[in-house]
Formats: structure tokens, sequence, C-alpha cells
């Protein structure tokens, strides 16, 4: 009777701690399935025509708020310099070309014809340059929310750890600077 309450009992709790084991194994593959289904492939795709479409808009859809002011100050800043170095351009050039029409203009009578080029080439140059800047900064936009969409499907729980560490070498025996890479199962 003894024996048969023994064996009993090991197959009682043998059986359940099966089973628990085997609940555990479903709720973590519920969990995993359950991360796996937040990922959207697509999302940076998305993410980078919206602020292609709307500049923001893609840091917006990320959900990083804070960024569309940056992206606007950088714009608004770039199309500024190139409206204006665009009226100085063609302000000189203008007084160049009335000069050349021998009509007197009071305020570039101080200024030689060489001086008058030279000006005029000089916020020609500078207006190329804040384009160019202005477009750099506009997909550098795009890029950002690109890259933040990506960013935002990756693992970073404590599980994964990157830090700096100081050890020995092993030939030098000498302190060596290095980084270690942990991952916790």
């Amino acid at each position: 009777m003894i024996r048969f309450l023994h064996i009993f009992l090991l197959v009682f709790f043998l059986g359940n701690a099966i089973g628990f084991a085997q609940e555990t194994e479903l709720k973590i593959k519920d969990t995993i399935s359950s991360k796996k289904s937040q990922i959207d492939p697509l999302a940076p795709a998305r993410a980078a025509f919206y602020s292609a479409v709307l500049p923001g808009l893609g840091q917006a859809y990320n959900k990083k708020y804070w960024k569309i002011p940056i992206v606007y100050g950088a714009l608004g800043t770039g199309i500024g310099i190139y409206a204006w170095n665009n009226s100085k351009y063609h302000e000189f050039r203008d007084a160049y070309k009335r000069r050349i029409a021998n009509i007197t203009d009071v305020k570039y009578s101080k200024y030689s014809n060489e001086t008058l080029i030279n000006a005029q080439s000089a916020y020609e140059r500078q207006r190329d340059i804040s384009l160019i800047v202005t477009v750099a900064l506009y997909a550098l936009n795009i890029v950002d929310a690109n890259v933040d969409a990506h960013l935002k499907q990756f693992n970073v729980d404590d599980n994964l750890s990157l830090r700096p560490d100081v050890f020995p070498s092993d030939f030098t025996s000498q302190q060596t600077i290095g980084l270690t890479l942990n991952y916790r199962f």
C-alpha cells in the first residue's frame, strides 16, 4: 500500500511539473509571437515617405514630436538664407545692369564696376551653397525618419548590454580597454 502511495505521489507531482512546464512554454511562445506581431517591416518606408511628402510628418509618425521644430527650424533657416542671398544677388546684378545702361544710381555710385561684379558673384555662390545645404537638410529629415523607424524595431531590453571594460591582456599583462557584449538567456 505504501509503495502504491509513493508511486501515485511521484506520478502526480511529475504530471503537474510537466503540465506547469508546458504552460510556461506556451506563455513564452505567446510573448515571443506578440513581440513579432508588433514589428511592421514597412514602418521605415512609411516614415520616410511621410517625411518626403511633408517634412516632420515622419517624425510625428515615429512619435518623436520633439524633432519637428528642429526640422522646421533647419529648413526655414536654409530657405531664409537662400532668399536673402538671392535678393542681394539680384540687387547687385540690377545695379550693374543699370550702370552699364548709363543710368545713375545714387545708392551704388560709390562702388566700382569690379566691386559690383564681385558682390554679385559672391551672393550667387552663397545662394547656391545655401540651396544645396537646404536640400541636404531635407534629405536628412527623410533619413532620420527612416532610421528612427528602423531602430524602434530592435529589442533593447535588459538581457542585452554593451559596456566598456578594462581587463589584462594575455600577451603583455597590461591593462587593456575593450567592450564586452553580454546576453542573458
